[in-house]
């Protein structure tokens, strides 16, 4: 379960399991969860439900930061993979090559360090960490605190790499024009039927490391097919950050949507380390940090 979010999509119900027990008169019966025999009663037996009050929460702060960043002309894309799928080495790629083109901004979101950071800034960009602590995603209210730690300048693109899961993410709308989803070759070719929330919202799938394809049975025409049934509307992309194959498509996409504008809509959907301000650093935060009520206009052209 999610130390924040419960991790439901819609009620959770704990099932009542079959059991057994005894009376006092020393006989025993099995029964489940229809059972009403006169005498007894039995604790629990209550179907829970995780209330959605969170989620709804989430989605409206996702809807200011959104109204935020299409007021400055910045295009956001939430980056999203399981652990080890390439999203940090596919950014420096192109933050590197694209130098000069586009100005790239990165909110990092990790349980903990500041590894995936450092090496984004080593690539020349303007990076922000959050550490989620025992948290497995990001949330509207930390990418809200973020940006404004942030301050990327107007025209900008600013990509939110999420925390590594390809559960809990998918759930939380961060007020994004586009999701990014990558699926590694080293990953299997059934990813996307396994967890097909998370790439039924994508925009775009990364299928990430085709150059070890010669080393593993991978089946990509199974995955891309798979991809057709479960997100028709996603554009599919292999690509290897490292050997560079596939890499100038993914970066046609990223200046279409830049051309295009930040766009977006609201995400339709299938805590903090102690010391930090909803995970970031203190060092990292500017003095005056807005913690509720709506958004600071952007400054007028010309100040920005």
């Amino acid at each position: 379960m999610c130390a924040t979010c419960g991790c439901a999509d819609g009620p959770a119900r704990l099932p009542i399991p079959l059991h057994g027990h005894q009376h006092d008169d020393g006989t025993w019966h099995e029964h489940g969860a229809a059972h009403d025999a006169p005498g007894h009663e039995h604790a629990g037996g209550q179907t829970v439900t995780l209330e959605e009050r969170v989620l709804a929460r989430n989605d409206a702060l996702a809807g200011q930061n959104r109204d935020w960043l299409r007021a400055r002309g910045i295009l956001a894309l939430n980056l999203m993979s399981s652990p080890g799928a390439g999203k940090t080495t596919l950014l420096e790629r192109t933050a590197r090559d694209l130098a000069g083109e586009l100005a790239i901004g990165v909110i990092e979101g990790d349980q903990e360090t500041a590894l995936d950071a450092d090496r984004m800034r080593a690539a020349g960009c303007r990076v922000v960490q959050v550490n989620t602590g025992t948290g497995c995603h990001l949330d509207a209210v930390m990418v809200r605190d973020a940006l404004t730690a942030l301050d990327p300048p107007g025209g900008s693109v600013v990509v939110i790499e999420n925390v590594g899961n390809l559960v809990c993410p998918a759930l939380f709308d961060l007020g994004e024009a586009h999701r990014v989803v990558l699926a590694s070759v080293t990953e299997g070719a059934d990813k996307p039927v396994k967890y097909p929330h998370m790439f039924r919202s994508a925009g775009l799938v990364l299928v990430s490391k085709t150059d070890l394809l010669p080393y593993l049975d991978f089946d990509l025409d199974r995955c891309t097919a798979d991809l057709g049934k479960i997100s028709p509307g996603a554009t599919v992309l292999p690509v290897s950050a490292r050997a560079g194959d596939g890499i100038a498509r993914w970066y046609d996409w990223l200046r279409r949507q830049a051309r295009a504008g930040t766009g977006g809509s609201a995400i339709s959907r299938p805590s903090a380390s102690p010391g930090t301000a909803r995970g970031i650093p203190r060092d990292q935060l500017p003095a005056r940090l807005p913690r509720s009520g709506p958004w600071p206009q952007p400054p007028p052209p010309g100040r920005g």
